[in-house]
């Protein structure tokens, strides 16, 4: 009978050590890399870059490693551009353009014919592949081959890195766990990159690029390295002002009224730049259309005043979304808008270019900051400053990439203006302080602030709102509009005729502490009436904003729509 109860227990012992033992032993399972890297077919290549996998949008051929063209502008250099309508790729350099067409050995720099030993960029499908060796030489990176499955790690971040050795032979899992599956096999003294720290794991970087986790008492000696790489950086050089900058744009909208640019200097103080609306984008195509004059030039010379010519995609020609991206998303119409901006700066003799479009939607991002890094080199190589006119930074807007436009261009200017806009549902400050202030600070993030000129407005706008009728907001049940209650319109005014506005509706203003502006109300003709001035009381924060921040200068839209007055509180703060 006691041998019964001790084979019993023994039996019993035996179980619960089993259940024991499969709960809490190591998983040996391994985790299928081919999932693991994304990899669905053969010749298809995994890829980490740095501390994340990918999409496996690589292949190799040749014993070559290539990558998509996606992944590369993504994570890798953004300034490689392939143009998919024109099948070539092109990456800019300080005073050149690199560029390299399908299935060839070859590319140019400007003019200059090079080779290399192997296709530089490949084809399948829609899909464009660049030879990381190329990516290599304009990039600081460095990048490692392993198989089963066939993958590449690319190093992109150098300098100090939490680092770690294999104090003992290990296992990297998939998650921090032991019945997590296996990922790779880490040998004793191996070192580890360290990504982050649980509380008994660690989330780890094998020198092949696989990603996942080691228990902590497996490592040993963690330190901080000093990871480096020899590459020589361009250098984007800049043209910088040793003055501040104040630069008012000049609406001209006919050549009678270049005629004018004496009288409208005259009244001004502390002016060192001009941007005067000569010209257009005629059509997609790339042509322009011009206003500039020789003669205007000279005068604004005379009075030692530059003269930085805008061009717009709006306003005359294209003005819409569409056309601009059928513009800039073909290589030879950049050219050929490049090609005329260039003649025409230098057959007028002006100092600089102002790049003043509006019209890009996100699709067409990537083709409008490489017009700007095109441009930015033919400016370069002709001794003009090119400067970039920009909405106030919003999570909307990021397709025009300030931090790009900040490395090649010359100057960044915020357009502080349009925070309540002609065509609002509702009315507001055209220029709130903080709204002004909002759109220094965000662009300060991305751009220098050497680089950055804040943008202030000379106009206002009258707002009238009337009530909705009950026909119009069943009409809006369910739409956007629904959300207001009233018709909404506004007439731009100059600051002497806002005033003017004011006292002909025989009312005060009040100040709008929130919005730094005078503000007045009143009703007339079953409508309500608003306007926030712009006035001396409005501006010189704004001007106190670009001094405290030490930025590069200031603008003002537009010139011909300030009060007399207001030259002498701009000269305090630009001179």
């Amino acid at each position: 009978m006691i041998q019964l109860v001790l084979l019993i227990i023994l039996v019993i012992a035996a179980i619960a050590g089993i259940v024991i033992w499969k709960r809490y032993s190591p998983s040996k399972e391994q985790y299928d890399m081919k999932k693991y890297y994304g990899i669905e077919k053969d010749g298809q290549l995994g890829i980490t870059v740095d501390n994340k996998v990918v999409e496996a949008k690589g292949k190799l051929s040749d014993g070559k490693a290539y990558v998509a063209y996606d992944v590369v502008r993504d994570y890798i250099n953004s300034r490689f551009y392939w143009d998919s309508n024109e099948n070539v790729l092109l990456y800019m350099l300080p005073k050149d353009m690199i560029s390299v067409d399908v299935g060839s050995k070859d590319y140019s720099v400007s003019r200059e014919k090079k080779s290399e030993d192997y296709v530089i960029l490949k084809t399948e499908g829609n899909t464009a592949y660049i030879a990381l060796d190329f990516v290599q030489q304009y990039t600081n990176i460095d990048y490692e081959m392993s198989s089963n499955p066939d993958h590449v790690m690319i190093r992109t971040k150098w300098g100090k890195t939490d680092v770690a050795t294999v104090k003992k032979n290990t296992q990297v899992r998939y998650q921090g766990g032991v019945k997590s599956p296996v990922l790779a096999e880490l040998k004793k003294k191996d070192e580890v990159t360290i990504i982050e720290s649980e509380e008994n794991w660690k989330k780890i970087r094998t020198k092949e690029g696989v990603i996942g986790y080691v228990k902590n008492n497996t490592l040993k000696n963690e330190e901080k390295k000093n990871i480096t790489r020899k590459f020589d950086e361009q250098n984007y050089s800049s043209i910088s002002k040793d003055y501040t900058i104040n630069m008012a744009w000049h609406n001209v909208t006919n050549q009678d009224a270049n005629k004018g640019v004496a009288q409208k200097i005259a009244q001004t103080k502390g002016l060192t730049t001009l941007a005067p609306t000569w010209v257009h984008v005629a059509d997609t195509s790339g042509n322009i259309t011009s206003i500039a004059s020789s003669d205007y030039v000279s005068y604004a010379h005379q009075q030692n005043i530059e003269v930085w010519m805008t061009v717009r995609d709006f306003d005359g020609g294209i003005s819409s979304e569409q056309e601009s991206y059928e513009l800039l998303s073909y290589t030879s119409r950049r050219e050929t808008l490049i090609t005329q901006l260039i003649a025409e700066a230098l057959r007028v003799g002006v100092d600089g270019i102002n790049v003043d479009f509006e019209k890009i939607s996100d699709k067409c991002g990537e083709h409008y900051i490489e017009f700007i890094r095109e441009l930015s080199v033919k400016c370069r190589q002709n001794g003009l400053v090119l400067s970039v006119d920009n909405y106030v930074p919003k999570s909307f807007n990021t397709q025009y990439d300030r931090k790009e436009q900040g490395i090649v261009a010359d100057y960044v200017v915020i357009m502080g203006y349009d925070e309540y806009y002609a065509g609002s549902p509702e009315a507001g400050p055209v220029s709130s302080y903080n709204y002004v202030k909002e759109g220094i600070e965000e662009t300060l993030k991305e751009v220098p602030a050497k680089k950055v000129i804040s943008g202030i407005p000379f106009f206002t706008r009258l707002w009238k709102e009337t009530p909705k009728t009950e026909e119009e907001l069943a009409s809006e049940k369910g739409t956007d509009a629904a959300e207001y209650s009233v018709n909404v319109e506004s007439v731009a005014y100059g600051m002497d005729n806002a005033q003017a506005q004011i006292k002909q509706a025989g009312v005060e203003t009040t100040w709008d502490k929130k919005a730094g502006q005078n503000y007045a109300t009143w009703e007339a003709d079953g409508a309500k009436y608003e306007i926030w001035l712009e006035d001396a009381k409005s501006i010189e924060p704004k001007l106190k904003l670009m001094q405290k921040y030490k930025l590069a200068g200031t603008a003002e839209w537009s010139l011909g729509q300030e009060s007399t007055d207001i030259w002498n509180l701009i000269q305090k703060y630009v001179n």
